[in-house]
């Protein structure tokens, strides 16, 4: 069996909170030597972010937390005080044997501490240096700093997201996880696969790598977006109903909803058939998707009345023998019981100090020839310091006076 893509890559990871740990987080699990710099004492911010915690051996609170604990398997962490000028003496020896430098600082922020772009690339010139952050290294907003919710505001997600106008509770709406991190931690990690490609076929030439969440989140609104920038006209909001197939949405059944997609004309004629109400396939309202579009509060109201008729398991059997793309509304008790969701192994169990076997979910690719097999849990605050150090020249004595004076 092959090493793991990125066994032979080394990254040093000064980010924090979630889009940036969650890229570094896919790096390591393909196999990255990934150093995770954490501030002496606190942290990476996302450790203070809120319960649940893990409780150690004696049942005290942690500082291992849902949000951390997400974003940070497979990585060595190493506590340095940037803001000293050892400390950042020790960055800029970790940076000049890494091919990749990740950080999510507010723009020009580590341009004082000689930890920028430039100042890593004088000392490593083949270094991949991504930075993240909300608005990007140029424009207006640059300065600005922002969290998730933020940009689904502003991207226009939280436009076309929610209930429809006059419905109960209409109004933008929040998506629930932090989707915008976890994009963006995404187009980071295929940033730099590619600028690690790119740099192996040409020469050995590193570069610096923008993302940022705004761009992320107006880029995934795809055909949404690109219906405003077709007519100018912008989307409104559709709770669960689809705008392509039709009808497409979240319906109640006796004991349960189920989520519905027709997607073509065929689909729609065996849906009425499995509903019993073969003759809406021929009705010239209904025949044509682009009808149905015209038609479709009323074809909605009509399924909404057809599936209330019987339990979910039942119009789920006849739907998927019928070829119909449909599923249950799932809660998490629900999704990791899914018998194909535990054939997939998407939860894997680790060791971990607190919890002898912690469940985490696993990389969601999987490889024929050079499977993710083992994980290693998110490490403690600092756990692999004084390793990690002495690989890079210090010594014993060296690593206890910098303990000693809160550097490290």
């Amino acid at each position: 069996m092959s090493a793991l893509p990125l066994s032979d890559i080394k990254v040093l990871d000064l980010t924090r909170v979630l889009a940036g740990p969650l890229s570094t987080q896919m790096l390591a699990d393909l196999g990255a030597d990934v150093i995770k710099i954490e501030r002496p004492g606190t942290g990476d911010d996302a450790r203070a972010f809120g319960p649940p915690y893990l409780a150690d051996t004696v049942g005290k609170q942690t500082n291992n937390n849902a949000f951390y604990l997400c974003a940070n398997r497979n990585k060595r962490s190493v506590t340095v005080n940037i803001a000293t000028t050892e400390g950042q003496q020790i960055i800029r020896k970790l940076a000049k044997g890494c091919d990749v430098f990740v950080e999510n600082y507010k723009v020009g922020d580590l341009k004082r501490y000689d930890l920028d772009y430039d100042s890593i690339c004088a000392i490593n010139p083949g270094v991949i240096y991504c930075s993240v952050t909300g608005f990007g290294q140029t424009g207006p907003y640059s300065a600005r700093v922002g969290y998730d919710a933020i940009f689904q505001a502003m991207g226009g997600l939280m436009s076309v997201t929610g209930h429809m106008d006059g419905e109960p509770g209409a109004g933008p709406m929040k998506v629930g996880p932090s989707i915008v991190d976890y994009m963006t931690g995404m187009n980071t990690s295929i940033g730099i696969l590619a600028a690690l490609y790119h740099r192996k076929c040409n020469g050995g030439q590193g570069q610096h790598i923008d993302v940022c969440l705004l761009d992320t989140v107006i880029a995934s609104l795809s055909h949404h977006a690109q219906i405003y920038l077709m007519n100018r006209t912008c989307p409104p909001r559709r709770g669960t109903w689809g705008n392509g197939g039709l009808p497409s949405g979240v319906f109640r059944c006796a004991d349960g909803e189920l989520m519905l997609v027709v997607g073509n004309d065929a689909q729609f004629a065996r849906a009425c058939t499995v509903l019993g109400q073969p003759e809406l396939a021929i009705n010239p309202k209904f025949a044509k998707n682009n009808d149905r579009i015209i038609h479709v509060k009323e074809i909605m109201a009509m399924f909404a009345r057809l599936f209330l008729k019987n339990t979910l398991g039942y119009w789920l059997e006849e739907l998927q023998k019928a070829g119909i793309p449909c599923g249950p509304v799932n809660d998490f008790a629900h999704v990791f019981a899914d018998e194909h969701v535990r054939s997939r192994g998407i939860k894997v169990e680790v060791k971990h100090p607190f919890e002898p076997s912690l469940s985490l979910i696993r990389n969601a690719i999987t490889f024929s020839g050079t499977p993710i097999t083992q994980y290693r849990s998110p490490p403690q605050l600092g756990e692999h310091t004084d390793e990690v150090l002495t690989e890079i020249g210090y010594g014993a004595d060296d690593i206890e006076r910098l303990k000693n004076v809160d550097i490290i």
